[in-house]
């Protein structure tokens, strides 16, 4: 069975000891699968200082009361090589183990990269790509369908790609997207995916979402002024309120998310950490409302 590292804080639960209808917290300390720059694998605990600070509370938007609610199992023990199919396997092997468990992921990256072993497990729990598969909503400046970066297929610039190959979805929808190569524009036509490009997010109806949704927030999709922690700044992103009223209506259910690429070494006054742990406790609650009876 995959290893979690052990974490302290309120939400700490064994991995055993999960409860069906639960939202499983976990880490994932990876960056060997960024370019540019590293610093992404510090984030999981980054984030939960920001979620567990003093200057905030465990309550939502909505009035949920995230005790009892969230349990953080730790992070998943993964040696962080590039390329490692052994670390993608340990991720999806975790996943499958809070799935059988009746509990719901919501992970805390590293890159961008461990989506796709999340989604191979939550793909094939929800039926990928048959008629009521999942509906993947990823929030980003960058389409990450690169074949392969660097002769890296496992690239945090290529997860969909892989995703896409292996038909772990019904439908992808990517938000707030402004860097797209030519490349990239192909392989978004070769795959069906439909865009959101950031001058466009206004004219998107989140009501348009149907069915199981996996949502993916790499925090490079907002702007720089409400995300700087980020390795790969891209002016002219989406507000921190515009990502939380998508979150807030999507009609769901929202089965898994995970928020990526925060890099503390790049943080201001731990702005981009606090953002995160605030999207990762409306992603909760979100989750939680069609979880209750």
């Amino acid at each position: 069975m995959t290893k979690f590292r052990p974490v302290t804080n309120r939400f700490a639960v064994d991995i055993g000891a999960l409860q069906s209808g639960q939202i499983a917290l976990f880490g994932l300390g990876i960056d060997a699968n960024s370019s540019h720059l590293s610093g992404a694998a510090a984030a999981p605990g980054a984030i939960r200082a920001q979620l567990h600070s003093g200057s905030g509370n465990y309550t939502t938007e909505d009035g949920t009361d995230l005790d009892g609610v969230i349990a953080d199992v730790g992070d998943v023990a993964v040696a962080n090589n590039v390329g490692s199919i052994d670390d993608l396997d340990a991720i999806t092997t975790a996943v499958d183990t809070i799935l059988a468990a009746g509990a719901s992921p919501l992970a805390l990256g590293g890159d961008h990269s461990v989506t796709y072993p999340i989604l191979r497990s939550v793909g094939r729990k929800f039926g990928a790509a048959s008629a009521d598969g999942v509906t993947i909503v990823h929030v980003d400046a960058h389409p990450d369908l690169y074949d392969d970066l660097d002769g890296n297929p496992l690239s945090h610039a290529s997860p969909f790609a892989r995703i896409m190959e292996a038909g772990l979805c019904r439908r992808l929808v990517q938000i707030g997207i402004r860097t797209a190569t030519a490349h990239q524009r192909e392989q978004a036509v070769r795959f069906e995916v439909e865009t959101v490009e950031a001058p466009a997010f206004d004219s998107f109806d989140p009501a348009s979402i149907t069915g199981p949704t996996y949502v993916s927030i790499d925090l490079d999709g907002l702007d720089p002024s409400c995300a700087p922690g980020v390795s790969h700044q891209e002016p002219g992103g989406l507000t921190t309120r515009q990502v939380l009223n998508l979150i807030a209506e999507l009609p769901g259910p929202i089965v898994g998310a995970d928020v990526v690429e925060l890099n503390p070494t790049r943080d201001v006054v731990d702005m981009t950490a606090m953002l995160a742990g605030k999207l990762t406790k409306e992603l909760a609650a979100k989750m939680a409302s069609v979880l209750s009876p």
